[in-house]
């Protein structure tokens, strides 16, 4: 069965809301929303998940979705990652433990309710189009700059965001998380 991510999302991002754990979708999802379309495997998920949540969230994911609550323990003590696989479409969520830094807390302050899809309606928090293009940057420098996938993303959102992009924001941000470099190069490739 073909998954479709954006009701993958929000079968995730709806019980999110409900327990009140602070989210938005970032990464190739995101950079969709905000720039060029592309198929995507997964959906990125950033939640501000504490151990207190561990067993609501898995208990209210555990029928549509395949659930590690050791993993999803892991993932917050160590504030790195775990996934959750949607059972029918076997398409897959990951959820990101944002570390403490300031990029962390001024995505989601900055992070906006989206309308994603309008038949059915489904709204969600979204990281903006300059916190997704920042993230993008700064997973490509981690991943070693090789990345075509995400180089592809990061000129498709510069283009299609042409214009209407904060580029102060971009600017001082970007040499915050040392990828100044990148998006100069990107900007004048886009």
């Amino acid at each position: 069965m073909d998954p479709d991510p954006l009701q993958v999302a929000a079968a995730v991002t709806s019980i999110l809301e409900k327990l009140n754990i602070p989210y938005f979708i970032g990464g190739s999802l995101a950079s969709t929303l905000h720039g060029m379309v592309r198929t995507t495997q997964d959906v990125d998920i950033v939640a501000k998940l504490r151990v207190e949540h561990i067993r609501t969230l898995s208990d209210a994911l555990k029928d549509a979705f395949y659930v590690d609550e050791d993993q999803m323990a892991a993932a917050v003590s160590r504030r790195s990652s775990f996934n959750v696989i949607h059972r029918q479409s076997m398409f897959k969520v990951d959820v990101f433990i944002p570390a403490e830094r300031s990029f962390s807390n001024k995505q989601f302050s900055r992070a906006r309710k989206e309308t994603l899809s309008n038949d059915p309606q489904i709204d969600a928090m979204v990281a903006t189009a300059e916190d997704t293009l920042l993230a993008k940057l700064a997973w490509y420098r981690q991943g070693g700059e090789v990345s075509e996938r995400q180089w592809r993303d990061i000129l498709g959102l510069l283009k299609v965001q042409a214009g209407a992009l904060d580029l102060d924001y971009l600017r001082a941000t970007a040499g915050d998380l040392g990828v100044n470099d990148l998006l100069q190069r990107a900007l004048s490739e886009a």
